[in-house]
Parts: structure tokens; C-alpha cells; sequence
């Protein structure tokens, strides 16, 4: 029987990382070539002439004279950590099919457990601002569906408080092989809030398949096409073709989240979600995982600590 070419490609080993990115000078040096591509560019006035002061590896424009560095303003800014454990992270994180946990980034890294946490969420953070960026398109299989179960005696179903709505949506060719896939944390399944989130998340003019929820006809007000198909509950609605990749990319999440996670905070859930359709959406090239990454990461914003904590992000 044939291999499947995507999941028997070449990759990318962790010998070919440590040759591109194991030391400080490599990790500047990638830094500075993803940020300024072109050569250096003052953040403040916009003007290439500048000067080295090497002593504190920063960058000093001759225009204003404004100071920087290649992780001022990024999602690396003000970090005390040597750039090889940054890069190591960084190739953990999108390399790792099913995640991989704070506790064990820990161990692998050499940090302590609320520096590895802090830096898989400001890694996270990058992924979901990434693709929140690139609304799906063309044919769409769309679903409702939930992290998390009813607490003991509680309320069960879409009505229990433990649950984390989300919408999980995967686009297709038109061959029915999946391409990519969103998975975005919603206030709940109603209409101005599933118009809210096709807006931002699908481009106008695609198809979009879902089952009987009355909510789902919102996306026609994102310039849409809806068809709907009452499954009727059950183990036979999700062997349904029409839904066969939204529900095996659902069961393939949400095992990875039990297995590796247990169980994730519900104000950081968008993240974690994010997380792996980061993964997924590039899983044709493993190699260019982490030029990909440190192009926008160097474009990403600081998070700093209490952003992270308090953050109830809705994609």
C-alpha cells in the first residue's frame, strides 16, 4: 500500500535545528533577517541609516536616534533567556502533532515550570494572531462543539456551565481532501454571534455545509452560501460524509487535548485550539515550520504576564 506522502515527508529533525538555529549568533542572526529582510528599518521614523553598538547588541538609528533590538517590540521582548532555548521552544511546540504540555517543555528546555507555561502561551498567541489573519475559503464543513462536560449533578448538554463552546470549521477541496481548518471559542450558538464569527473567519462567496442548528444560517450575512443538513443526532450523524473531516479533526483535537493536557483553563482555550490548527494548516511543510513562525512572531506584539492570565480572547 502507497505511504501517504504528508505523513511519511522528511520533516524536519531536531539534528538539522541544532545545526540551523543551536547558537546565540544563528538565532540573532534569523531574527534580524525575518524582521528586516531587507536590511535594518527604524521602528519610529521608518529610515534604514544606523549604527551597531555592539556592547548591547542594539541598533541606533542615525535619524532619531531611536534604540532597538531584534526582539524589542515582538513577542521575545524583555526576555532573559538565551535565543537557542527560545528557538528550541519554538521547534518543540510546532513540531509536536498531538502538543506538548508546559510541564514537559519544561523539562526539555531547562526552565522552570511558570517560564515554560509563559512561553507556550506567547508561542500560542502568535499561532492563533497568524491564522485568525486567513479566513477560510471555498467549500467549508462547519460544526458546533465543546470542550470540557457537565459537572457532577449539573446540567447536561449545551446547557451545562462546565462546557467551552466552539466552532470548529474545516475547508476542502473539491477532490473532499481537507486543506485547513479553524477552531475559534464563541459566546455561545446564536445568531449575531455566529455572524460575528463567519465574518472574520470565512471569505465571502464559499459554501458552507453545517448541520440542522438554526444559528449556523448566520453565515449568509458573511456574503456565504448555506446548506444544511439535519443529522439527527446520534452515533450515525457524525458518519455522515458531508461531515467527515470537521468530525475526525474534532476527535483527533480533543483526544490530544485529554492525552497531553488533561484538561486547559476555559479562558485560555482559544489558544490551545489555535494551537493545533496551526500545526494542521502546515503539516505539508515541516522544514519551513520555523522561518513560517519567526517571520510573524518577530510581527506579533509583547504579552506581557498579565495579559496572558487575565486574557479572555474570542476568536
Amino acid at each position: 500500500m502507497a505511504k501517504n506522502k504528508v505523513q511519511f515527508q522528511a520533516g524536519y529533525s531536531l539534528f538539522e535545528f541544532i545545526k540551523d538555529y543551536g547558537t546565540e549568533e544563528q538565532c540573532h542572526q534569523a531574527l534580524y533577517k525575518w524582521r528586516w529582510p531587507t536590511g535594518f528599518v527604524c521602528p519610529d521614523c521608518g529610515s534604514k541609516k544606523h549604527c551597531i553598538l555592539n556592547t548591547r547588541r542594539l541598533y541606533q538609528c542615525y535619524q532619531c536616534h531611536h534604540q532597538t533590538s531584534v526582539t524589542s517590540q515582538t513577542i521575545f521582548e524583555q526576555t532573559k533567556l538565551p535565543l537557542p532555548q527560545w528557538f528550541l521552544a519554538i521547534y518543540l511546540i510546532t513540531q509536536a502533532k498531538t502538543g506538548i504540555s508546559a510541564l514537559s517543555l519544561k523539562r526539555q528546555i531547562g526552565v522552570s515550570y511558570n517560564t515554560a507555561w509563559s512561553m507556550k502561551h506567547k508561542i500560542m498567541q502568535v499561532m492563533k494572531e497568524r491564522d485568525d489573519s486567513k479566513p477560510l475559503t471555498g467549500i467549508i464543513q462547519l460544526d458546533d462543539a465543546y470542550l470540557g462536560g457537565e459537572r457532577h449533578g449539573g446540567k447536561r448538554g449545551r446547557g451545562s456551565a462546565n462546557k467551552i463552546p466552539f466552532v470548529a470549521a474545516v475547508s476542502i477541496d473539491k477532490q473532499g481532501h481537507p486543506i485547513a481548518m479553524n477552531f475559534n471559542v464563541v459566546k455561545g450558538f446564536r445568531l449575531n454571534e455566529i455572524s460575528r464569527w463567519a465574518k472574520q473567519h470565512i471569505t465571502p462567496d464559499s459554501t458552507v455545509i453545517s448541520d440542522g442548528l438554526p444559528c449556523f444560517s448566520a453565515v449568509k450575512e458573511a456574503g456565504c452560501y448555506h446548506l444544511s443538513i439535519v443529522t439527527g443526532g446520534g452515533s450515525k450523524s457524525v458518519s455522515k460524509k458531508e461531515f467527515a473531516w470537521v468530525n475526525t479533526m474534532l476527535g483527533n483535537v480533543k483526544n490530544a487535548i485529554t492525552g497531553t493536557y488533561h484538561s486547559i483553563n476555559p479562558k485560555h482555550a482559544p489558544r490551545y485550539l489555535a494551537e493545533f490548527c496551526y500545526r494542521h494548516n502546515r503539516r505539508f511543510q515541516l522544514e519551513d515550520m520555523i522561518p513560517r513562525f519567526g517571520y510573524m512572531a518577530v510581527r506579533t506584539p509583547p504579552m506581557p504576564g498579565k495579559f496572558l492570565k487575565l486574557a479572555e480572547a474570542y476568536g
